[in-house]
């Protein structure tokens, strides 16, 4: 141990309180959408797009007629959360969306994937909220359980491999896989012009 981290009391590793920061409006409207998520967009039929699509865009998401919610998805904020045509957020997707989130036009999130826009300062005793955006390119594809970390942009037509944990931005038609992700070769179409 350093004389650095001798000196750290106990305080750092165990704070007595920890507050967002956000103010009531925010709080309130995070509620009341928790107990719609629980209820109403919860029960939605299986296939019924459009009613998820409604619900979302009632608390504030941008989201347009193509685009698919599948349920079970866990979207903690629908304000901060935009889907451009044909884009699709698959059956348990946690969407993690503090900050911003973007699907452009044909980007499929398979199921279980993580879009985590949100962290904390772990160097800071009292651990505050840090957020960066994510945006996903026209084209690109999570695989199921991948995850996606704050700041990301996944350029248009990349792939996100089952697993992968992604934390700087992915160029576009890379694919990348591992923890931490790494570009693993170039995407190629075959017989379709991207």
């Amino acid at each position: 141990m350093t004389d650095h981290h001798a000196a750290v009391g106990p305080s750092f590793y165990h704070p007595t309180h920890y507050d967002s920061g956000w103010p009531l409006r925010t709080k309130l409207y995070l509620l009341a959408w928790r107990i719609t998520a629980a209820t109403l967009f919860r029960w939605l039929p299986s296939r019924w797009f459009g009613g998820r699509n409604a619900v979302l865009r009632l608390f504030g998401a941008r989201i347009h007629p193509t685009a698919k919610v599948y349920p079970g998805c866990i979207i903690y904020s629908p304000a901060r959360l935009e889907l451009a045509e044909r884009s699709t957020l698959g059956t348990a997707v946690h969407c993690l969306c503090v900050d911003d989130v973007r699907l452009d036009a044909d980007v499929t999130v398979s199921q279980e994937a993580f879009l985590c826009t949100a962290g904390h300062d772990v160097d800071h005793p009292a651990r505050p909220l840090t957020t960066a955006p994510i945006r996903l390119g026209r084209g690109s594809w999570v695989f199921a359980r991948a995850i996606i970390l704050p700041g990301v942009d996944l350029g248009e037509g990349a792939v996100a491999a089952a697993g992968a944990v992604v934390a700087k931005s992915v160029p576009p038609f890379a694919i990348v896989a591992g923890n931490p992700a790494r570009v693993v070769r170039e995407r190629r179409y075959r017989g379709v012009a991207p």
